[in-house]
C-alpha cells in the first residue's frame, strides 16, 4: 500500500481528474467509523442549500449480489446495490442519485452520462481510491479506535499506515461521548497533527432519532438488540439510557440474515416478552426481502442515527461552501 501511494504521489499512476465537484468521505481503517450517517449529513446540506446543483453518492455497494454500474431505480433492493446505498436510496432517492461501481473512474463519466445535470458527486468509502481525485477529502476516525493509536492488518484494523492521514483535507473524530473535555481534544489534535498537520480537525457524535416502525404501536422496554454492524458500543450505551437489553445478537458487518437465524431471534423475543430493535442498516436488508421481513415484522423495530457536531459545525460548512464555489462557479 505505501509503494501503490507513492507510485501515485509521484504521478506513476494517473489520478483522473473532473470539472464536477467530488468529494470523498473515507477512512484510514476496515470499517465502523459512521459513514454513512456522514454522507446522509452532506446530502441533508446539499438539498438544503443546493438542490440546483445536481447531486450523486458512488460507492462499491460492498456486499452485493451484482457487478458493474447500476444507477438505482424504483426496482433496487439491498442484494442489487448493498445495504448502505439501499438506505441512503429510500431516503434521498426522489431528490438524488444513487450510483454503484467497483471501478469509480469508469463510474463517474458512466453518471454524467446519464445524468449531464450533475454537478456533485458524493465518493463513498473512497479514501483508498486514488484514481479519482477528489477536490474535498474528508476522512473519518472512531473515537474509541482513533487511527493515531491503530495498526495496519493483520495487526490491527487499518488498511494502509498512519501516513496516509496526510490527504485529507478535514479529518472527523467520529461517536464521541457528549461530554469529551476541551484537553481532550487538544490531546488528539496534537497527535492528530503528527500525521496530518494541515488537516482541519473536528469531533463529532452520533445523534439518534426517533426508534421507527411499521408497526402501529410503541416499542416495549426490554428488547432484543439485532446488529450486523462492524462497531455497537455508541449504540449499546444510548440503549442503557431508556431500554434493557436482554440479548445481543451480534453479526459481523453487512451480514445477510437468514430465515432460519431470525426465526430464532423472533423465539427469543417472545420468551423474554420483548421486541427486536435493529439499525437502520441491518432493517433495510431484512426488509428488502419478503421472507425475511415476515419472520419478524410484527416485533421489528429500527434506530435512526444522525451526525451531530459538538462544536465548530459552521466553520465546517464555510469550507464546504468555499468548495462548491471554488469548483462549481470557477
Amino acid at each position: 500500500m505505501q509503494f501503490r501511494n507513492y507510485l501515485y504521489d509521484i504521478g506513476n499512476k494517473p489520478a483522473f481528474e473532473f470539472t464536477n465537484l467530488v468529494i470523498s468521505v473515507g477512512n484510514l481503517s476496515v470499517g465502523g467509523t459512521g459513514k454513512t450517517p456522514f454522507v446522509e449529513y452532506l446530502i441533508r446540506f446539499f438539498l438544503k442549500k443546493h438542490s440546483n446543483l445536481g447531486l450523486s453518492t458512488l460507492s462499491r455497494g460492498y456486499g452485493r449480489k451484482s457487478k458493474g454500474f447500476i444507477l438505482a431505480g424504483k426496482q433496487a433492493t439491498a442484494s442489487q446495490i448493498g445495504d448502505e446505498p439501499y438506505q441512503i436510496y429510500r431516503k434521498f432517492g426522489a431528490d438524488i442519485n444513487v450510483a454503484v461501481c467497483e471501478d469509480r473512474v469508469l463510474a463517474v463519466p458512466s453518471i454524467l452520462l446519464e445524468r449531464p445535470d450533475n454537478q456533485v458527486i458524493l465518493l463513498d468509502d473512497a479514501y483508498q481510491h486514488r484514481s479519482v481525485k477528489p477536490n474535498f477529502s474528508v476522512m473519518l476516525s472512531d473515537y474509541h479506535r482513533p487511527f493515531f493509536t491503530d495498526y495496519v492488518l493483520p495487526s490491527g484494523l487499518l488498511r494502509e499506515g498512519r501516513s496516509g492521514a496526510n490527504r485529507a483535507d478535514v479529518i472527523i473524530i467520529t461517536k464521541c461521548p457528549g461530554n469529551i473535555s476541551v484537553a481532550e481534544r487538544q490531546e488528539m489534535a496534537h497527535k492528530i497533527k503528527s500525521y496530518a498537520p494541515q488537516a482541519f480537525i473536528f469531533y463529532t457524535k452520533i445523534a439518534y432519532a426517533p426508534i421507527h416502525s411499521s408497526l402501529n404501536r410503541s416499542i416495549k422496554k426490554k428488547l432484543i438488540l439485532l446488529t450486523g454492524i462492524a462497531n455497537t458500543i455508541t449504540l449499546e450505551e444510548h440503549l442503557a439510557i431508556d431500554f434493557s437489553v436482554v440479548q445481543h445478537v451480534k453479526y459481523a458487518d453487512h451480514h445477510l440474515f437468514t430465515v432460519k437465524e431470525l426465526a430464532e431471534v423472533v423465539h427469543m423475543a417472545m420468551t423474554h416478552e420483548a421486541d427486536i430493535l435493529t439499525t437502520e442498516k441491518d432493517w433495510v436488508r431484512i426488509i428488502s426481502d419478503p421472507l425475511l421481513l415476515n419472520e419478524v415484522e410484527q416485533l421489528l423495530f429500527y434506530q435512526p442515527m444522525m451526525v451531530q457536531f459538538l462544536d465548530r459545525e459552521d466553520e465546517f460548512l464555510s469550507l464546504l461552501e468555499a468548495k462548491v464555489t471554488a469548483v462549481i462557479n470557477s
